[in-house]
């Protein structure tokens, strides 16, 4: 059986299937690594280390989404 983290993404409680790293759960959620900035734990998560980034039971992470636009 796979086991479940739980975390806060943007106020929100999720459960994710662990281990988990940033860069899966921006794969999770659809996100594109290149137009996200993340913090985890009110510290900013260098793009360069989303992948290498695991996540914990109780993390509590914001996501900012980039939208190109003119």
């Amino acid at each position: 059986m796979e086991a479940t983290i739980s975390i806060t993404v943007n106020g929100e409680a999720r459960e994710i299937p662990g281990p988990a790293t940033v860069a899966d759960l921006l794969a999770r959620i659809g996100l594109d690594l290149r137009k996200v900035a993340v913090e985890r734990n009110l510290e900013i998560v260098p793009r360069s280390t989303y992948a290498a980034t695991a996540l914990s039971a109780g993390d509590q992470l914001e996501i900012v989404h980039f939208i190109g636009g003119g």
